[in-house]
């Protein structure tokens, strides 16, 4: 936020949400209720709700939601202060710069431009360059022409030791922006080089269409395959995914992403018509990158290769996890071929093939586990294989699903029954390590949770009584996304008497809310006559949740000290006992 607080909430005030959304699209008013045609996706019939009296704006079909500000940047493609910009001429308030906030901002900014130029430099390159003759070539042989390379902005470095250093210089970047947006390395000698040398450049964007790194392919000479910009204030490889700030809309029509290995197989499927590819940068995909996937659909395919190391791949970053809300699957090519490969050789329905076969994440590593044992002839190894697929089972969140898992396991392993792979299953459980004993943040048994946490800060967001400031702790919530919530809200709640309603239309904007915005727009603009009438109902549900997670995971650091010798302390009996009769007298409030 460059612009001072009071200056941007005149213009809010100054401008009429419903008359900003009347002038793209249709709007139908319903008593009190404005309702609108969608802007964001194709639709006929009004999904888009808009709350002229806060100013906010959230539509049930394609999920896009936001404040005045938010709807300007989507509508225009601008940031937010330029959103700020535009409406405050139109209203004619004059603005004064925040030089704090100004401060902060063009920190980012300067680092994010250092990179633009450091894209436009390798581009340049390869366009014009004799020495990127040879990038041309390996470019022309994936089946890029001057189109693809325009349009993803791709690049060439130079073997010389620091000719984008000297080109940084001439525009008056500081050394510090460049070894801090990883754009040069310092030798002991204190000389600055770049980083990337001889390499065909592959710009990395963040979800909002900033450059902020590089993926870098080598193309002679020793070094890795490829090499990525490190971790800084504007890259960070745990929350990118190269590819997605092309294809979240897409994502969002089709509800699925395709997750793929490599930067060219996300090209490769874009140029084909399929726009849905992502690929993580230089590192396994984790929960971090489902987080950011979540934002924008509940299906996601992993596509690999068929051969082991393609396998390994859709197992690695997920051997102590199982996410539940997700349908989390996955996708295997013929052996030897990636997406890259058959899209260029106009093999599309093989993809399109390996997407329909696909199967659950879950799915995939049990039979992959029970691949690995002799079950059908010994009776050792198949008492080893259900052992093996019971520790994974038992890490889905979801009791029905474990059941319908252990079930399919017991069909395979015909030498046993269901009830044996059941106590299988929650022996296994019963034996996670302290830090996997707590229920999940996600999947159908963490639904109740979720939904509970969702009402609690919808209590929040109207500033209930049942939620005021100390009445309430973090440790209640358990996806991340809520706890960060939690954190937003509380210090409003505890600047508010009891009962004065927040103002969200400043407090959900970008500025404040940042990428927890969208959510908490939509969990304000539901129905308040879906409330329960006794609002402290779902915040002792909530605690007595919290308090289930606590004495499950006293009673396995009991089970485990009791294993060795003096047996478990004291204290922690004691904790469980006092844990126990908490629980006792939240389930008999009188």
């Amino acid at each position: 936020m460059a612009y001072r607080r009071d200056d941007i909430e005149q213009v809010r005030a100054a401008t009429d949400l419903v008359e900003l959304v009347g002038e793209v699209t249709r709007v139908v008013r319903r008593g009190r209720a404005v309702m609108a045609v969608c802007p964001f996706h194709q639709e006929k019939a009004p999904s888009l709700s808009v709350d002229p009296d806060r100013g906010l704006y959230h539509c049930f079909g394609c999920q896009k939601s936001g404040d005045l500000f938010r709807f300007v940047q989507e509508i225009h493609g601008l940031d937010f202060n330029d959103a700020v910009e535009l409406l405050a001429r139109r209203a004619g308030v004059v603005l004064h710069r925040d030089p704090e906030a100004a401060r902060r901002r063009s920190r980012r900014e300067a680092l994010v431009a250092a990179v633009e130029q450091a894209v436009s430099f390798y581009h340049q390159r390869l366009r014009r360059a004799p020495d990127a003759a040879d990038a041309r070539a390996y470019l022309r042989g994936r089946g890029y022409g001057t189109e693809q390379v325009e349009a993803y902005r791709l690049g060439y470095s130079p073997g010389e030791g620091d000719v984008l250093v000297r080109s940084l210089r001439e525009a008056q970047v500081p050394e510090e922006v460049m070894t801090t947006a990883g754009l040069a390395v310092r030798s002991r000698t204190g000389r600055l080089f770049d980083r990337f040398r001889e390499r065909v450049m592959f710009p990395i964007f963040d979800v909002r269409g900033d450059a902020v790194g590089f993926g870098a392919r080598v193309l002679a000479g020793e070094g890795p395959k490829y090499l990525n910009s490190p971790d800084s204030v504007i890259y960070q490889k745990s929350h990118l995914l190269y590819g997605l700030n092309w294809a979240k809309s897409a994502i969002v029509r089709e509800s699925l992403a395709v997750v793929v290995e490599g930067y060219t197989d996300v090209i490769a499927l874009a140029e084909a018509g399929r726009p849905l590819a992502v690929a993580t940068c230089g590192t396994a995909l984790g929960e971090s990158h489902l987080d950011l996937l979540r934002r924008f659909t509940e299906r996601v395919v992993l596509m690999f290769d068929a051969d082991e190391a393609g396998v390994e791949a859709a197992l690695r970053g997920f051997e102590r996890s199982v996410p539940g809300d997700l349908d989390l699957r996955v996708a295997l090519l013929p052996a030897g071929r990636d997406p890259a490969d058959l899209a260029s050789a106009g093999e599309i329905t093989t993809i399109e093939q390996a997407i329909g076969d696909s199967v659950p994440l879950l799915q995939f590593r049990i039979d992959k586990e029970l691949e690995r044992h002799d079950y059908l002839r010994e009776r050792e190894a198949a008492a080893r294989a259900l052992n093996a697929a019971a520790a994974l089972i038992a890490r889905h969140p979801d009791p029905v699903a474990r059941q319908e898992y252990g079930e399919m396991v017991a069909r395979r392993l015909v030498t046993l029954d269901g009830a044996m792979v059941h106590r299988a299953v929650e022996r296994a459980r019963a034996q996670r390590p302290p830090e996997e004993a707590a229920p999940p943040s996600r999947g159908a048994e963490a639904g109740g949770q979720e939904e509970g946490e969702r009402l609690v800060l919808r209590l929040m967001l109207h500033n209930d009584p049942a939620v005021r400031p100390g009445r309430l702790e973090e440790g209640l919530f358990i996806r991340p996304e809520h706890r960060a919530a939690f954190r937003l809200l509380e210090p409003v709640l505890a600047s508010l008497a009891e009962g004065e309603a927040p103002d969200l239309g400043w407090l959900l904007g970008e500025e404040n809310a940042g990428e927890l915005g969208p959510m908490l727009t939509a969990l304000a603009l539901e129905d308040p006559s879906s409330l329960p009438e006794d609002s402290g109902e779902p915040v002792r549900r909530l605690e007595e949740r919290a308090l289930e997670r606590r004495i499950a995971e006293a009673r396995l650091q009991i089970a485990e000290a009791e294993r060795r010798p003096g047996g478990a302390p004291s204290g922690l009996l004691e904790e469980l006992i006092g844990l126990e009769r908490r629980r006792r007298e939240l389930r008999s409030p009188g």
